[in-house]
């Protein structure tokens, strides 16, 4: 836990520069997709907006309480149509964050059953981490999420069908993707130029998941990080996850890592990664990842 928090409180420092203003991003404003990027201080999580002919369904609802309300006023400005619902991907505060905000504005928010059960705890170990650093823009209770089901399953809303598929553990314990005319949007599971949140070492179960990102054929990948694209997204997301395993079984890891070990695997990481966003949450992931790969070995 005490690397944990040393390493949230760096990640905190370098995202603590002069806010710029968030930005809607419009490259799929033809098929009805907008984007919103959050100011640095929230991690440039990106938040989706899916326009219907009744309304507007956004996905992610932001980690901080004022982002999220500039992404509310920034998605119905663009629009003009009201927001009806928000869904939540996975159980970390810069999804569910803004739930609160978008409640008050009369937005439901949903996810899966396996999902809100992993928002309490999660909760939980956030606030400590971050409540102080920033409050008074952290909510300041626990996000209320209501459930669309425990499976698979169509949403409707706006005058949309969503399709909303219910996954297993990935960065978190439990995943939503959506699945729209071709458009996907995954959450945290996959970036672009970011570092993975590998805070729970579950790379063989996430490799499991882009595979059935993959298998839904879509046309525009959507990442909790970084630009949105093609399938190559995914084959990225993949290469960087192989990659980072490879490099943790060459190091033919043991419990407890030997002094400087780990941070060594860090730095051949980010060697092999230029330039990408994040290196901090190599520090708080790889921890894990070192020891699901050590317990690997020694079965």
């Amino acid at each position: 836990m005490a690397v944990r928090m040393i390493s949230v409180a760096c990640l905190l420092v370098a995202c603590g520069s002069a806010p710029v203003a968030p930005r809607a991003v419009d490259l799929d404003r033809a098929d009805g997709v907008g984007t919103f990027v959050s100011v640095p201080r929230g991690f440039h999580t990106r938040s989706y907006w899916i326009e219907g002919p009744e309304g507007v369904v956004v996905i992610d609802t932001q980690f901080m309480p004022s982002e999220a309300e500039r992404m509310l006023d920034t998605v119905e400005r663009e629009t003009g149509k009201r927001v009806v619902l928000a869904i939540v991907l996975h159980a970390n505060p810069d999804k569910f964050n803004g739930a609160e905000v978008m409640r008050r504005r009369g937005v439901r928010v949903v996810t899966s059953e396996q999902v809100r059960a992993r928002v309490p705890e999660v909760d939980a170990l956030r606030r400590r981490w971050f409540y102080e650093r920033y409050a008074p823009d952290y909510p300041s209770a626990m996000p209320e999420l209501d459930a669309f089901g425990d499976a698979t399953t169509e949403i409707h809303a706006a005058g949309l069908t969503l399709r909303a598929h219910v996954l297993g553990a990935g960065c978190s314990d439990a995943h939503v993707v959506i699945d729209w005319n071709g458009h996907v949007f995954t959450g945290d599971l996959i970036a672009h130029r970011a570092h993975a949140w590998l805070e729970l070492g579950h790379v063989d179960a996430w490799l499991a998941r882009l595979d059935e990102i993959e298998a839904l054929r879509p046309r525009r990948v959507h990442p909790g990080r970084g630009e949105s694209g093609g399938v190559e997204r995914i084959d990225a997301q993949r290469a960087y996850l192989e990659h980072v395993r490879a490099l943790t079984r060459e190091a033919s890891p043991v419990v407890p890592a030997p002094e400087g070990a780990i941070d060594a695997l860090r730095a051949r990481i980010e060697a092999s990664y230029p330039g990408y966003a994040y290196p901090v949450f190599l520090r708080v992931g790889l921890p894990a990842v070192w020891t699901a790969v050590a317990l690997e070995r020694a079965e």
